[in-house]
């Protein structure tokens, strides 16, 4: 255990940008990535990430780029492999993970456009896997039942909302995103029961992705961008792919800005203690006895 937390006290901190709809093909150039890790050599014990890695640096910190669904929005939700895009990420030596997802909104609070760092999840998927401790993986062995509050690492989650301020953003701290399966969009019934079960923001992908990272040890926080009412509000248009890709590229340059700012952010702060606490709670949460 010394030797773990020595290794952790020297770590270096890399930080994983997963690119959702409408950012995944631009960033790499925005962020002036200079080295490519191709998907072929990014193969993990469970299959092939989404896309390439891209490798670049902000500031001095090393980051790593990966388009969810893949290169020109190949993979629909439920075709996106979660568990091989994570691992990517955490063999690629990523500490953190800065994730981006265009939402509906399911409340009046919550306009178009509007930023929102959730801090937790109802997951409504049925066809995902939703653990690496499913004996795929040597490296993740035995049964882990591992907490899922908090949802989002509340650290990193706050590094977002004052890279956020300090660009002068609206932003709102916290809420509940209902993962539905997709592709398809909601019923409006079922955008109303999704409401009355609390729900804040609609999208198809933060599950499994968020508690996969934490299963991986690596700090996950979301960047929420509201794009759309689904179909609940009876004097809004309903829901549809394209116009939920205008709203995002109209404001792309408030999430790349984000992100940016939030790399550097990260680069401030001391995360040893954050890594050791995720590590342990880990294995405190593995059942299964060793031999």
């Amino acid at each position: 255990m010394y030797v773990e937390f020595l290794l952790i006290f020297f770590y270096i901190f890399q930080v994983g940008i997963i690119c959702g709809s409408g950012l995944g093909d631009s960033l790499s150039k925005t962020f002036n990535c200079s080295r490519t890790t191709n998907r072929e050599n990014a193969k993990n014990d469970f299959g092939y990430p989404s896309s390439d890695l891209y490798h670049g640096c902000i500031d001095g910190v090393d980051i790593v780029l990966l388009a969810r669904h893949g290169a020109g929005h190949v993979f629909s939700p439920t075709l996106v492999n979660y568990r091989a895009n994570i691992e990517a990420l955490r063999l690629a030596k990523c500490t953190h993970i800065l994730a981006s997802t265009a939402c509906g909104s399911l409340t009046e609070s919550i306009a178009r456009g509007q930023l929102v760092v959730p801090d937790s999840f109802i997951d409504r998927t049925t066809f995902r896997k939703g653990t690496f401790y499913d004996g795929t993986s040597a490296k993740y062995s035995g049964v882990c039942h591992l907490p899922m509050e908090p949802a989002f690492d509340p650290r990193t989650s706050e590094i977002l909302l004052q890279a956020a301020k300090k660009l002068g953003y609206n932003i709102r701290k916290g809420g509940t995103i209902i993962t539905i399966e997709g592709p398809r969009f909601s019923s409006k019934a079922e955008s109303n029961a999704l409401r009355l079960w609390g729900g804040h923001l609609v999208n198809m992908t933060i599950c499994p992705e968020v508690f996969l990272a934490k299963e991986a040890g690596i700090l996950y926080a979301a960047i929420a961008m509201a794009t759309d009412y689904d179909c609940w509000r009876e004097c809004e248009d309903n829901v549809h792919a394209a116009d939920v890709l205008v709203v995002f590229k109209q404001n792309v340059d408030k999430i790349t800005n984000v992100l940016l700012e939030a790399v550097k952010l990260i680069d401030c702060g001391d995360w040893e203690q954050d890594i050791f606490k995720l590590k342990n709670l880990i294995e405190s949460s593995n059942v299964t006895v060793k031999k």
